[in-house]
């Protein structure tokens, strides 16, 4: 048995006569029903796309059915999410007829993964054919799916707040909460600004990679990366970049930041890059790889060293906030992988 001040910080061991449950280190569960109901509507509710045929937009939310819970054993976080969802969506043509349809998601839950999810999207049986169902049924599910995935990193970030509260002299300090609006304008970054405690603790971490192609050199790719006001344009936030090998950078408010440790030009970044939530002085390890495909360039990103509960909130923050805000900023826009 562990003594105080030794091993593992959490595992606090003092004789107690209330038998506090210290840090939340044995078994709490918290329930997420109400608040995943809550954040699945906004997700979805206004959702659009469109094309040279017309608009498609989620107008209503009509069923959320299921539950969500954490469990939290011994420092370990256990999610629980299983829901039926059902939603409307309309749509206008150019020439000015409007559409109406449905979206059935009957196997949102965490033993699915999101790329296997069933998203069924139908028009109405009064409704006349209209080449908007095909738009609703690609990219419409690519929007849904998007949003989906946004509700898991939330669940994953924003409602653990406080389940784990190690700290290497037993007093646990609260973590603020975060902003709706601060959460949905910058879900790559964690939406509070102070840094967590340096606890000692061994974090399981994950790799993973992500390929992306854009519509222009790989020396203007590389360049958006590393060009301070091209940075800011993109993430639509404050930032300051020093591109050199050991310069600092630090984005969107500060709530991601990290150094580069290697530069080479036209073909390869690699940065030790973190959120400000993470555990005090952990980085993960991103390898930015430019390969010239002619009229097109392909980035490859390798990411070493997540945290294995950041993998999904990670992903999505590089694929929306970084990849697709590159394109629609600059109009690199291409075919995605």
């Amino acid at each position: 048995m562990a003594k105080w001040g030794e091993g593992d910080p959490r595992w606090i061991v003092e004789e107690r006569a209330d038998a506090t449950n210290v840090n939340n280190w044995h078994w709490t569960e918290r329930d997420a029903t109400n608040w995943s109901s809550d954040k699945l509507k906004s997700l979805l509710l206004g959702l659009s796309v469109e094309n040279e045929e017309g608009i498609c937009e989620v107008t209503e939310v009509g069923k959320v059915e299921g539950e969500a819970s954490i469990n939290n054993r011994k420092g370990k976080l256990i999610f629980f999410y299983e829901w039926n969802l059902k939603a409307t969506w309309t749509a206008k043509s150019n020439a000015g007829i409007k559409y109406k349809g449905s979206i059935e998601v009957p196997n949102l839950s965490d033993e699915n993964d999101m790329e296997d999810l069933d998203i069924n999207i139908s028009l109405n049986k009064d409704e006349p054919e209209t080449p908007l169902t095909a738009l609703m049924k690609t990219k419409g599910a690519d929007k849904v799916r998007e949003a989906l995935g946004s509700y898991v990193g939330f669940l994953k970030t924003e409602f653990t707040q406080g389940m784990i509260l190690p700290t290497a002299n037993g007093v646990s300090k609260p973590q603020s909460s975060q902003s709706k609006a601060k959460v949905d304008k910058t879900q790559i970054s964690s939406g509070s600004t102070a840094a967590p405690p340096n606890t000692g603790v061994k974090i399981p971490t994950c790799k993973f990679s992500m390929r992306e192609t854009f519509l222009t050199s790989p020396a203007e790719l590389f360049r958006v990366f590393l060009n301070q006001e091209m940075v800011q344009a993109f993430t639509h936030a404050p930032a300051t970049v020093d591109a050199e090998r050991g310069g600092k950078f630090r984005l969107l408010d500060g709530n991601v930041f990290g150094e580069f440790t290697e530069l080479v030009y036209e073909q390869k970044i690699v940065m030790k890059w973190r959120y400000n939530t993470w555990p005090c002085e952990h980085y993960a390890t991103i390898t930015l790889t430019f390969c010239d495909r002619g009229s097109e360039t392909e980035l490859k990103a390798e990411c070493r060293g997540v945290p294995e509960s950041e993998e999904e909130r990670t992903k999505h923050g590089w694929q929306r906030y970084y990849f697709e805000a590159i394109k629609q900023t600059f109009g690199y826009g291409a075919r995605l992988y």
